[in-house]
């Protein structure tokens, strides 16, 4: 694949990547039967202040982005369009999306959400524009303090997700499926979706990568 169309490909990616990912956190808002930890925060904040859900997210990538800044950490232009886009698209997704009435309807939405938000991850990450705030914040501790990737992201998302109850934000069946589900579904999405590297015409002489493998 030429590297003009490779750039076609990542810069589809990503912005569909991140359209998807709002609609997916809105369906699951709209099932009702729990969220991922930083949604539950952002519902909280929107109970307690009245604002959308879409605005508070784009406030909180912002906050977070600030973060960035001690642990010396440098954003992709995926990572600002990530904060930006996210937000908005979870607003528009909401105007269109009502909660059913039946358990097993909402059930049937929040796996639907959780499946589109394991694709649209392996979209966006997948398209290598650089990482969203809240994985860079995991990964600049590690870098700049030496502390496990694991533990930071426990530390912080059960911080997080207990603020955003108290605030009021959704926890329920659907935040333990997704701490169960969502890594080993991305583990799925994002090698399949990423894009390839550019390749590189060969010399004469010089050993093409394939024929290299083991």
């Amino acid at each position: 694949m030429s590297p003009a169309r490779i750039m076609t490909r990542r810069w589809g990616q990503l912005l569909l990547g991140l359209f998807l990912y709002g609609v997916s956190v809105a369906l699951m808002i709209r099932a009702e039967i729990g969220l991922d930890p930083w949604t539950v925060f952002a519902q909280g904040l929107e109970v307690q202040t009245g604002w959308s859900i879409g605005l508070i997210v784009v406030l909180i990538g912002l906050g977070v982005l600030l973060l960035w800044i001690p642990l010396k950490q440098r954003p992709g232009i995926g990572t600002v369009l990530n904060v930006l886009l996210i937000g908005p698209a979870m607003d528009l997704a909401l105007l269109m999306l009502r909660t059913p009435d039946e358990l097993w309807a909402r059930i049937l939405m929040f796996a639907a959400g959780l499946a589109l938000l394991s694709i649209a991850t392996g979209l966006y990450i997948g398209a290598r524009f650089g990482p969203g705030p809240r994985d860079g914040l995991m990964t600049g501790a590690h870098a700049r303090f030496g502390w496990k990737i694991w533990k930071v992201r426990t530390g912080v998302e059960v911080t997080v997700l207990a603020i955003g109850w108290l605030l009021g934000g959704t926890v329920g069946l659907g935040t333990v499926a997704f701490a169960l589900l969502i890594g080993p579904l991305v583990g799925q999405t994002l090698p399949r979706l990423r894009v390839p590297e550019p390749t590189r015409p060969s010399t004469p002489g010089t050993a093409q990568p394939s024929s290299l493998a083991a």
